[in-house]
């Protein structure tokens, strides 16, 4: 699809008005995937806008596209590039990718010395993360601050979050260091070498198989491969 006639930018005091449609399309794209979501309230993403933490994709002609947030976490130390939402017109034509180098490019400016992460049961997001140069991380990685744990009590999976004492879920977990990380082809290329596997073993993890493989003896590449891709 041409994107031509797509703006995308940081977030204006003048977009606010799209925060109630942004969060609707939010909660009820999740429900359609069948996967959780941290919900976020119209105020909460107001306030992200008037921040300059926020990313808005929209048309010349004023229409909504995309959106993305910026938080952060444990004194700054950590950040998190979330909700990313595209509207389902616009999917798969390059608009989230767009989405996400820019909130990551607006991370970077605000946050410089920040890790960046992610928790994402999409595969396509993992591939877009990967082209930024994140990597796949078992959850011990991210930031140990209570309230971004908090935020998950809303998911519908947190009673699995919990379960396995916030060790993994149903989320694969993805994380920028920029002071060690991999140049983006790297991980860029992994991750095109492995995404018949990342697809395989996402369908099973969003299954719920998890504990089933976790009660298992799997080989000692079983066992590498449950590490890597389920963060257990």
């Amino acid at each position: 699809m041409e994107n031509s006639n797509i703006i995308i930018r940081t977030a204006l005091v003048a977009d606010i008005h799209y925060a109630p449609v942004i969060t609707a399309e939010m909660e009820s794209s999740a429900k359609a995937r069948g996967t959780g979501i941290a919900k976020r309230s119209p105020d909460y993403l107001v306030q992200k806008m008037l921040e300059g933490k926020a990313v808005i994709a929209i048309t010349t002609t004023g229409e909504w596209v995309g959106f993305c947030y910026i938080e952060a976490w444990g004194h700054d130390s950590f950040v998190a590039n979330s909700g990313l939402i595209v509207v389902p017109q616009y999917r798969k034509s390059g608009v989230a990718k767009q989405i996400k180098q820019k909130i990551f490019q607006l991370s970077r400016e605000k946050y410089p010395k920040a890790k960046i992460f992610g928790l994402t049961t999409g595969l396509a997001v993992m591939k877009i993360n990967s082209d930024l140069g994140y990597e796949p991380v078992t959850y011990s990685e991210l930031t140990d601050d209570e309230q971004f744990w908090a935020g998950c009590k809303t998911c519908v999976n947190y009673d699995i979050l919990m379960s396995k004492e916030r060790k993994n879920c149903m989320c694969t977990a993805m994380l920028y260091d920029p002071a060690d990380h991999y140049e983006p082809e790297e991980t860029a290329a992994e991750f095109n070498k492995q995404s018949k596997l990342y697809e395989r073993f996402m369908r099973l993890k969003q299954s719920k198989l998890v504990k089933f493989l976790k009660r298992s003896e799997p080989s000692s590449k079983g066992k590498s491969m449950l590490k890597f891709f389920f963060n257990v």
